[in-house]
């Protein structure tokens, strides 16, 4: 079994993109990635935008994801942002072993941080029904620990999607019921590691800010799951609860980004995941971070 990771540094803290493996996205579970990535793309543009890209429209008939984890050592804590996916599928559930490769012992973690509730950002959340990390507390935003923990009627999605996300929840929520600590605002969760209101892929999506001696880094979480989302701002795809609201937390994120000249961290990217975003007149750029240029 391969791992992978990435170390960098946000000022004096030591940071770690740490892959939970991969999963492929293909009908006839999922539509094809541009009708799931990009719902309301006109063709044409689409298509154009899918080319300039090196992607045959014709020939893309499948997406396989990176799930992204990241890890933040400040010095005084040892922080997770999102756990994986755990069993979701055959190639995901790597986070630990890719953690203990680095380094990182689960008992290590003191804080986790979930940026939603979705199964490839909770579902490493336990092992045997007891969390994974037994000495952390997990953070995540009140509103989306509310929807996650209810019966999920508002979710619009096909009724097999519907209960395998159910599942997931209830598997991997109420056992960290205890130790759970929920944010209803921006705030500072440990010194440097800041809460940001992100919501639009799910009610309570949240991004991190990261900030440690003027650098900083923007944990975007799945505010964009593609690169082509840093172009195309309005195109939402088919997992994002709320179209509008997405796009709107998107540019003021892309925005805040670009003047910040933060580094970026989307879950979904190309790994390490990491990347500058810049302003290109009424738009934006992704300057991707490979790990050669590192």
């Amino acid at each position: 079994m391969t791992t992978e990771s990435y170390r960098f540094k946000i000022g004096t803290f030591d940071c770690v993109a740490v892959s939970d493996g991969t999963f492929t996205y293909r009908p006839p579970s999922f539509p094809p990635p541009a009708a799931l990535l990009f719902v309301n793309a006109q063709k044409e543009r689409l298509e154009r935008v899918i080319r300039e890209h090196g992607l045959q429209p014709e020939r893309w008939v499948e997406w396989t994801s990176p799930y992204i984890c990241l890890a933040v050592n400040t010095g005084k804590h040892e922080l997770l942002v999102d756990t994986g996916a755990g069993r979701l599928g055959p190639n995901t559930g790597r986070l630990l072993s890719s953690l203990i490769a680095e380094g990182i012992a689960p008992g290590d973690i003191d804080t986790v941080i979930l940026t939603h509730g979705h199964p490839d950002h909770i579902g490493g959340n336990t092992v045997d029904g007891k969390p994974a990390f037994p000495k952390a507390r997990y953070v995540m935003w009140k509103a989306e620990w509310g929807f996650w923990t209810t019966e999920l009627t508002e979710l619009k999605v096909d009724e097999h999607v519907k209960e395998r996300l159910k599942e997931v929840a209830r598997s991997n929520l109420p056992p960290i019921q205890d130790r759970v600590y929920l944010v209803d605002r921006e705030t500072e969760i440990v010194p440097g590691v800041r809460a940001v209101a992100a919501p639009g892929h799910t009610p309570g999506h949240m991004a991190l800010a990261i900030s440690s001696r003027g650098e900083q880094l923007l944990c975007m979480a799945d505010a964009a799951l593609h690169p082509i989302h840093i172009e195309e701002p309005d195109w939402y795809a088919v997992v994002d609860s709320s179209p509008q609201q997405v796009a709107a937390t998107r540019r003021r994120l892309l925005d805040r980004a670009a003047a910040d000249e933060a580094l970026v961290l989307a879950f979904h990217f190309p790994f390490p995941g990491l990347g500058h975003v810049t302003r290109e007149g009424e738009a934006w750029q992704w300057q991707p971070r490979t790990k050669a240029s590192g």
